[in-house]
């Protein structure tokens, strides 16, 4: 698990993608969460806009798991 360091209170879980590395556009980012290629804290996420707060644990298919630092 990495643990990825943001900068404000929270962060919208494409945005986030994008600042992990695990995605390189937020076009890539979209997809993976559209295809359900991502879990946040072992559920399921459909949703770009998710508001990540420190402690969540994002889980990309195949990319890895990151948890959110503060």
């Amino acid at each position: 698990m990495r643990t990825v360091r943001i900068t404000t209170p929270d962060i919208k879980l494409d945005s986030f993608l994008k600042w992990a590395g695990a995605a390189d556009t937020g076009g890539e980012a979209k997809l993976l969460i559209q295809q359900g290629e991502v879990s946040v804290n072992g559920q399921p996420e459909s949703r770009r806009g998710r508001k990540l707060h420190p402690g969540d644990v994002v889980n990309i298919r195949g990319r890895g798991e990151f948890l959110v630092s503060g």
